[in-house]
């Protein structure tokens, strides 16, 4: 695989430091039941890395303490790791909201049958991988079948209340571009999910979130291979818009890998750019660490998240 991570620096991105701190984003692993061809983790069935139960521990130690109102947990397929279901009881016990950034096809391994029925009796917010209403486009991104097993799962997440007006269970699905463009506008692409998926498979979800591919690790090979990296640069340092910046998901959140270590986003993470530079902190140092005002390590794969409206963990921005 071509290494992207020479071409991002030097960068010319403009300096952003961090707000408060509200979300703390939990990598649980890089093994995944998919091995999708964007994917910005390399994830696939073949990882390895898991987050093991004393980092769990950590993690947990750090909620308890308070502070931090969301746990968002990530992959991978996070659910693969034998403790998810302890943290996200224990999480909620908190009172904490929990996400759940699940590929839906995680709902028909085997062991997961009654993953759905989980996530709804803890109250989890599902933030679902579908990365086009269309068979297949789906399919030629993640895999023959994704897209058959994606819809199961989204009905069998609606037969238990997610999606529909209040039961409180909300779900939001997650669209990537197929290729080096840029996400259309979220909300007439919202329109189009509604509309088709509730037509033909009668799927009801709370709203689309449109990601920007990041120029790194699976795609930025990619591009590289393709000879369009740096085309695809340039597409995202001329869509840049500069009240993007006040809204990136960096400013409010913590990203943690599988081994504890701390980062400024997940991208970050792949990119082994750790928080503050240097040795990388851990999970267990962040209770003693004043986060506000710090400046947030940067480079030209930070243009993906200012690019037209934007885009973070969180969707668009503007």
């Amino acid at each position: 695989m071509l290494d992207s991570k020479p071409l991002l620096f030097p960068t010319d991105f403009p300096a952003i430091k961090r707000l408060s701190f509200l979300t703390l984003q939990v990598n649980l692993g890089y093994l995944c039941n998919q091995s999708c061809v964007h994917c910005h983790v390399d994830a696939d069935p073949r990882r390895e890395e898991v987050m093991s139960s004393d980092t769990l521990e950590a993690v947990l130690v750090f909620l308890r303490r308070g502070g931090v109102s969301t746990l968002d947990l990530t992959g991978g397929a996070p659910e693969l790791n034998p403790g998810f279901r302890s943290l996200v009881r224990d999480a909620r016990a908190l009172g904490m909201q929990v996400m759940d950034r699940c590929n839906l096809t995680i709902l028909e391994e085997s062991g997961q049958e009654d993953l759905a029925e989980f996530l709804a009796q803890q109250r989890v917010e599902v933030v679902a991988s579908l990365p086009c209403y269309l068979e297949e486009n789906v399919d030629g991104q993640r895999g023959k079948g994704v897209f058959e097993s994606s819809i199961r799962g989204l009905q069998r997440l609606n037969a238990l209340g997610y999606g529909e007006e209040g039961t409180g269970l909300r779900i939001d699905l997650v669209y990537n571009p197929l290729g080096p463009s840029l996400p259309p506008p979220q909300e007439s692409l919202e329109a189009d999910y509604k509309r088709v998926l509730g037509e033909r498979y009668g799927i009801r979800f709370n709203r689309v979130r449109t990601l920007t591919n990041m120029p790194i690790r699976r795609f930025g090979s990619m591009l590289q291979s393709q000879g369009r990296f740096a085309e695809y640069l340039g597409l995202l340092r001329s869509a840049h818009r500069t009240r993007n910046l006040e809204a990136v998901m960096c400013r409010t959140l913590v990203s943690v890998d599988w081994q504890g270590y701390l980062y400024d986003c997940d991208f970050n993470q792949m990119l082994d750019l750790p928080l503050d530079g240097g040795r990388p902190p851990h999970i267990t140092e962040l209770a003693s660490t004043d986060l506000a005002e710090r400046p947030i390590r940067v480079g030209e794969h930070c243009w993906g998240c200012t690019a037209g409206q934007g885009s973070s963990c969180g969707g668009a921005l503007t």
